[in-house]
């Protein structure tokens, strides 16, 4: 993460939410809480709703999974970097369930 984001901005991403990886390749909350194949653009709509003023940078990647473009965002730090990625998450889900 870069220095300048220290402690008011949080990088998520997109692999940390994404319940089809094990944690060794970068997910950071349990399968049940995560979300299968998550999208950059679910991410930042997600992030845009709960008011974290988010930043999409698309052609990051994960140092675990560098071999693929899935991108990250940049959000406000309202709470722990945990909490905001289970609220994220929660958001991407529901979205997901009125879709249907």
């Amino acid at each position: 993460m870069s220095r300048e984001y220290s402690g008011k901005r949080v990088v998520i991403y997109t692999s940390y939410l994404d319940s089809n990886l094990p944690r060794r390749l970068g997910r950071r909350i349990s399968r049940e809480e995560a979300v299968p194949n998550p999208r950059i653009e679910e991410l930042y709509e997600a992030a845009l709703e709960l008011g974290l003023n988010p930043e999409i940078e698309k052609e990051a990647r994960h140092p675990r999974t560098w071999f693929t473009h899935r991108g990250r965002i940049i959000v406000d730090k309202v709470a722990s970097k945990q909490e905001l990625l289970r609220l994220i998450a929660s958001r991407v889900r529901e979205k997901r369930k009125k879709r249907r």
